[in-house]
């Protein structure tokens, strides 16, 4: 059998073919076009939605395919009309616009609370919840929309109904996690109704492809295609983690860690989240800075054709190296603040730009072991973590981090591991595994922490909370 993955992430459109009985796939990936001076986070629906059916296209096109298994970014939202055409601009989890809302409403403990115990999400500019209460501010009558996020709206344009999985809801912050169902009295303070809402399905409930979807991808009409499953939580399908004490760990534009949980676990003070798997819960924390600030610190320090490695040659050791807090597109966990930024403290006129650089990647691997260390205190240690994203592209970041978190890393050996765990959920679906746990994924790589370099990091380390401590 072939499956066809398409996924939306954030910066480009990627495509899998899978072949169940080879167990080979080819993969396709289709850049989202530029456009110069816009806002961060701000992206055209219509655009990211050609670039995923042309990365479809290439890979499936005149080929037999048993099932398509879409795959989205968690927090994205816009407004469409009634036939779903697009009203606002798709706003990414990057987009904070809603921070000065979220920041006022988190002056309200008690509301902040209720919230994040209900939805296992923060008051933050992150959660689509607010980004709506942002545009209604604006002037955005939402009673008169219908709300989608870009994978409700590829589901949508392939089936001709506008459905989302409750996997990709839990990220929205407009579903309670116990009942896990929209939650009446947060639609209520927006205004709107679940009419105005994508339909609300189990994470595999599948329509058939329509002829137009049929079109733009070249197969033909008719095959199931599975609501959009948010690329978080097919990561850690993909890196084999749905078991209990296996911690997924991806490191891209944004970073994350998640464990599973058979019931939500939400602590008392807000910190970590709590969303959805296909099997049960996932105890989780997500940084806003990680390749992102690392492409950032390459590109301006080296040039926007200096590669990872080129960017580390200069690397040497140093007594007193400069703090980065890599805060440029705010702060997720574990404080949660929009309006956090980023910058170097303790720099010195010695410092060169490979020094600078060092501590661009050490700072976004402090605020993730910040991060690691709450989920550790919550769930107990893991007793495995698998590693994944663009942290692979340089060896001497993915030794750093083994060094920091003095934990052995197994790389994933899945080099698109989101992508893998959709063809897993369309293989259970097919009847091609029995369950989502029984699928075997093969061992990769270790990396082993260095204990020579374990003083050291935490001697870091402690600067690093010092600075946190007093950036806000």
């Amino acid at each position: 059998m072939n499956i066809l993955a398409l996924e939306s992430s954030t910066t480009s459109a990627k495509a899998m073919l899978y072949n169940t009985a080879t167990q080979t796939f080819t993969v396709e990936t289709c850049a989202y076009p530029f456009e110069k001076n816009a806002e961060v986070g701000r992206q055209d629906s219509g655009s990211i939605f050609a670039a995923t059916m042309e990365a479809g296209c290439r890979v499936s096109a005149g080929k037999q395919i048993d099932a398509i298994a879409l795959g989205c970014t968690w927090h994205s939202i816009m407004l469409c009309d009634q036939e779903m055409r697009q009203q606002t601009p798709l706003l990414q989890w990057t987009y904070t616009g809603a921070s000065e809302i979220c920041k006022a409403l988190r002056r309200d403990e008690a509301y902040t609370l209720r919230y994040y115990h209900k939805t296992g999400c923060m008051v933050n500019a992150t959660y689509p919840m607010f980004k709506l209460l942002f545009l209604r501010q604006t002037g955005w009558k939402l009673e008169r929309y219908k709300v989608a996020d870009q994978g409700s709206y590829t589901m949508y344009r392939l089936t001709g109904r506008h459905r989302m999985s409750d996997i990709t809801a839990s990220g929205a912050g407009l579903l309670n996690t116990h009942t896990r169902d929209y939650d009446d009295e947060l639609l209520g303070e927006l205004g709107i109704t679940r009419e105005h809402l994508p339909e609300l399905v189990l994470y595999n409930a599948s329509l058939p492809l329509t002829a137009e979807g049929a079109a733009l991808l070249g197969i033909e009409p008719g095959i199931p295609v599975l609501p959009a499953l948010a690329d978080g939580a097919m990561n850690h399908v993909g890196a084999g983690a749905l078991a209990p004490g296996i911690m997924s760990f991806s490191m891209g534009t944004s970073a994350a860690m998640r464990l599973s949980t058979p019931q939500p676990l939400i602590p008392e003070t807000p910190s970590t989240w709590c969303y959805l798997t296909p099997t049960a819960w996932l105890s989780g924390a997500a940084t806003a800075g990680c390749t992102n600030c690392v492409d950032w610190s390459r590109e301006r320090l080296f040039g926007a054709t200096a590669t990872y490695a080129q960017a580390e040659t200069g690397f040497r050791q140093t007594d007193k190296p400069a703090v980065f807090l890599p805060f440029l597109f705010g702060e997720r966990c574990p404080g949660w603040q929009d309006e956090r930024m980023g910058g170097f403290y303790d720099l010195r006129p010695q410092h060169s730009a490979y020094d600078l650089h060092h501590s661009v990647l050490e700072g976004v691997l402090f605020n993730l072991y910040q991060c690691y260390a709450l989920l550790a205190e919550q769930n107990g240690a893991p007793h495995a973590i698998r590693l994944s994203g663009g942290v692979r592209h340089s060896d001497y970041w993915t030794q750093m981090c083994a060094d920091i978190f003095r934990r052995p890393i197994e790389l994933d050996p899945a080099t698109q591991a989101s992508l893998m765990g959709a063809v897993v959920v369309a293989m259970e679906k097919l009847g091609v595994i029995n369950s989502l746990l029984d699928m075997e994924f093969p061992a990769g790589e270790m990396i082993y922490p260095n204990p020579g370099k374990t003083e050291m990091y935490l001697e870091r380390y402690a600067r690093y909370l010092y600075w946190y401590a007093r950036s806000v």
